[in-house]
């Protein structure tokens, strides 16, 4: 079968592999149909891979397909059904993973297409328990924004943040995929949405999709709008996944007792902060990683319900890595997506 490959840093190549193996107990194989990108794709294309990885490695850490055989034992899919799959190999037998925290696991193998082969190829044989059913209506692409995407904010917003509706909450980068999907599930539940944008462009799509104000950080200081705009009160929520660029001034934005959660760092690692300010102000700050297999399918359901994800560009298999040059140039507005 056919595969995208990373051979070496920005050396991707599609190449012939092995076809995936037949479904034993408990497994499924599943034919991919969509593949969305995301900056662990990027970090991988780099060569920034935090732990040892064997090349040639499958990019792809996101993805949706359908099933195309069944291993023994298999109850609850049927083949042809629609599905999407868990982006990481999780042990399924720890506390974590029998509480259904799989993104908490204690002997995960790694996340896929970054450490260990991901999904850009035309079969995977997975277990059953990491592959969970498409409702009617959600289609391949949409779907392929799942496991990842609307599964990180999901676990973000109302796991982490517990968001609660007519809440004020700013939102960075609000072109970005998780941006995006931010702003339409805030507002879902009738929340004040501020965001962040790098143009005017990006600015006007935001407004489009439901932000109340939106801030062009490449012209005015966010955090100075945001104190003006709430008369100095600032949010109950900031959405943060920049990183040093932004950390401080994110918590100048919260209001005494503000939560602030963080899932990224795209803009350096390393930060510091005033620790008076945060004890004093008594904010709540949590890091959060993916996503639970609940969180898709609350994910799946919203998108059933007409929350969609915003599709920026869809390429095919061939031409993954000009969608990674893409992501990269942060032009994107919404997800990109390949399709085989």
């Amino acid at each position: 079968m056919q595969a995208l490959q990373l051979f070496g840093d920005r050396d991707l190549r599609l190449t012939e592999v092995e076809d995936a193996p037949a479904p034993g107990p408990g497994e499924v194989r599943v034919r991919v149909r969509a593949v969305g990108l995301n900056f662990i794709d990027v970090w991988g294309f780099r060569g920034m891979a935090f732990a040892k990885r064997r090349l040639p490695l499958t990019v792809g850490a996101e993805a949706s397909g359908e099933i195309a055989a069944l291993g023994p034992g298999i109850e609850g899919f049927a083949e042809g059904d629609a599905v999407v799959m868990y982006g990481a190999q999780t042990c399924g037998r720890c506390r974590a993973c029998r509480e259904g925290r799989d993104n908490l696991c204690e002997e995960v193998g790694g996340v896929m297409g970054f450490h260990i082969d991901g999904f850009a190829r035309e079969f995977v044989t997975m277990p059953a328990r990491l592959v969970v059913k498409v409702p009617a209506g959600v289609g391949h692409a949409e779907a392929a924004c799942a496991p990842i995407a609307f599964g990180t904010v999901q676990h973000m917003l109302f796991d982490n943040a517990r968001l609660e509706p007519g809440e004020s909450i700013l939102v960075h980068a609000g072109g970005s995929g998780i941006g995006t999907a931010a702003i339409r599930m805030a507002k879902a539940i009738g929340c004040t949405v501020y965001t962040t944008v790098g143009d005017d462009e990006k600015g006007a799509k935001a407004a489009a999709l439901g932000a109340d104000h939106v801030i062009n950080y490449r012209t005015e200081r966010f955090e100075g709008e945001v104190r003006r705009l709430t008369k100095r009160k600032g949010v109950d929520v900031v959405f943060e996944h920049v990183g040093p660029d932004t950390w401080n001034g994110s918590l100048l934005c919260l209001k005494r007792g503000g939560r602030l959660v963080t899932c990224g760092s795209t803009s350096g690692v390393s930060t510091t902060m005033n620790l008076m300010q945060l004890f004093q102000q008594q904010y709540r700050i949590t890091g959060s990683f993916g996503c639970s297999i609940r969180n898709i399918r609350e994910s799946l359901a919203k998108m059933a319900d007409g929350i969609a994800p915003v599709i920026d560009t869809v390429y095919p298999l061939a031409e993954f890595g000009q969608g990674l040059e893409r992501l990269e140039s942060r032009k994107v507005f919404g997800k990109i997506l390949v399709t085989l």
